[in-house]
């Protein structure tokens, strides 16, 4: 999610000892990627994706750095989040066409993270229902969200402008909620607060797929931001329970080895916590106990150099302040 939108936005919103930070990681950013195709992957019967790309959103890339899903169904269409710009969905919609001539019924967010929502708009221009947790309600009406589309509309154009607008959900749900498409289950599942507030995440216990937003990085370090990791960690606990044969993650491709890629995601997570959570504790400087960390485990992964430093600083004033 980071990039030179987010940077802004960390500067404006965060107090003043994390712009050392934000600052390092701008260094560290890796360099932007090239556009690619909205292509869908049939991963389950009927349950098809997009991947975005392992990168920072740009405009070389049109901020295709996130993945969604859709479900085709005989009665309709269910889609899971709505990538990161406007033309991106466009692309999606022609992709289901494509697909399906069956009409897209519901549009399911995840979470309100700019590479998930910002074609949100195209789906409700079609007449599609949008659904999401009722705490994002307080996302879309903060001063993060405006400065975000306001840097984005600058630093993502022409793919995100003036006409790109946010999104409020129409039904605003905040308990499991079933859904039945055509036929198919879906089991809407709120998992926050974890990676933001408002997590929510879709299952289709039919084909046991898990559709899991971005409380799953699948193959690349997740960026943890200010989220709560210790409550990410028991959402990770409960969607093992799912018995998922296969994720659809928020980044990264899809697995089929549903367990051990939650387990991933959970274990570094643990480890920032261990290794920060002792460093407060005992009064050491951040800067000595992240060189002497073991990241062996985990600094093989994409977007290791870009995100784990400030990841583990997040954590360690987290620790610090809290001790959880």
């Amino acid at each position: 999610m980071y990039g030179c939108t987010a940077l802004r936005v960390i500067k404006q919103t965060l107090p003043s000892g994390w712009l050392l930070w934000a600052a390092l990681l701008w260094a560290l950013l890796p360099a932007p990627a090239a556009a690619q195709a909205v292509q869908p992957e049939e991963v389950a019967p009927g349950v098809w994706m997009v991947q975005g790309a392992s990168a920072l959103g740009t405009p070389a890339n049109r901020n295709f750095i996130s993945n969604a899903a859709f479900v085709v169904t005989p009665g309709g269409v269910l889609v899971v989040d709505a990538l990161g710009s406007p033309a991106l969905a466009q692309e999606l919609v022609a992709a289901i066409r494509r697909i399906t001539p069956a009409p897209i019924r519901y549009v399911v967010v995840t979470h309100y993270h700019a590479d998930h929502i910002y074609g949100l708009q195209v789906f409700k221009d079609l007449g599609a229902e949008v659904i999401a947790h009722r705490d994002g309600r307080s996302y879309l009406q903060s001063e993060t969200a405006a400065l975000r589309l306001q840097a984005s509309r600058e630093e993502l154009a022409p793919w995100i402008d003036a006409k790109t607008r946010l999104v409020a959900a129409d039904r605003w749900i905040a308990e499991t909620t079933r859904l039945a498409v055509g036929g198919v289950e879906v089991v809407l599942q709120p998992a926050g607060p974890a990676h933001t507030a408002e997590d929510l995440v879709v299952f289709l216990p039919q084909q046991r797929v898990l559709i899991a937003g971005d409380l799953v990085f699948r193959g690349r370090i997740p960026f943890v931001g200010q989220a709560d990791s210790g409550r990410w960690i028991e959402a990770l606990d409960r969607l093992i329970g799912f018995d998922a044969t296969l994720i659809v993650p928020g980044h990264g491709p899809a697995s089929r080895s549903a367990s051990a890629d939650l387990r991933l995601t959970r274990d570094y997570l643990l480890h920032l916590r261990q290794t920060m959570g002792e460093a407060a504790h005992n009064l050491e400087p951040f800067e000595e106990a992240y060189e002497k960390a073991d990241w062996s485990r985990f600094e093989h992964l994409p977007l290791f150099r870009a995100a784990n430093r400030i990841n583990a600083y997040n954590t360690y004033l987290l620790m610090e302040r809290s001790g959880r």
